[in-house]
């Protein structure tokens, strides 16, 4: 496997404001073979849990929310490398929208709340931001050399594969959370974890 480097042009941004406007993205193109059914439509306070997280990001100050996996009802975002995860999507999401900063949430994290997502919208420019040990929810500065850089990344077999490394490959920030913040970053990947979670 190949060493993740940051592609060509990739520095960090500290002399520009965070462009207005940005994109929410809901990451729901996985499998969800542990859960055995469709995380995306499970009930949570009323309606389905994609609805729920899109509702999210759109309270956190989103100009417009688009989700990716194959939910044509939502108007997803079909992955184009749909065995390659959450890079898979992303690589869809990065094909189909502009420049601009994106924040981007799993679908099977219930308990963020606005003041999180709203923490790595306002922490100044930076590429890629992250919560301390958490990949996911994460902002990234989309633009033509990440863009390009995961393009490659899809059609080679032997590059990278998990979120970790192109987070690092952009160069990524991370924000300290306090202890109390840990729940509210739970996923629900299978029964026994939705069932603790679920209201």
């Amino acid at each position: 496997m190949k060493t993740p480097t940051k592609a060509a042009g990739m520095t960090t941004r500290t002399d520009q404001a965070l462009p207005q406007g940005w994109t929410g993205v809901v990451l729901a193109g996985g499998q969800s073979t542990r859960m055995g059914q469709d995380k995306a439509l499970l009930p949570w306070r009323g309606r389905p849990l994609l609805e729920h997280m899109t509702a999210l990001l759109a309270a956190a100050g989103a100009a417009r929310v688009v989700v990716s996996g194959h939910h044509p009802r939502y108007q997803g975002i079909v992955d184009p490398c749909p065995q390659r995860g959450p890079l898979g999507g992303l690589h869809g999401v990065a094909q189909a929208l502009g420049d601009g900063p994106l924040l981007v949430v799993p679908v099977d994290m219930p308990g963020l709340t606005v003041g999180l997502l709203q923490r790595l919208v306002q922490c100044g420019p930076a590429r890629c931001v992250i919560l301390a040990r958490h990949r996911l929810p994460m902002r990234w500065d989309l633009d033509d050399a990440g863009r390009t850089l995961l393009r490659n990344w899809m059609q080679d077999p032997s590059a990278p594969t998990s979120l970790r490394a192109f987070q690092q490959a952009l160069g990524v920030r991370e924000l300290p959370i306090g202890e109390g913040d840990l729940p509210k970053l739970a996923n629900c990947n299978t029964p026994s974890e939705w069932e603790a979670l679920a209201p």
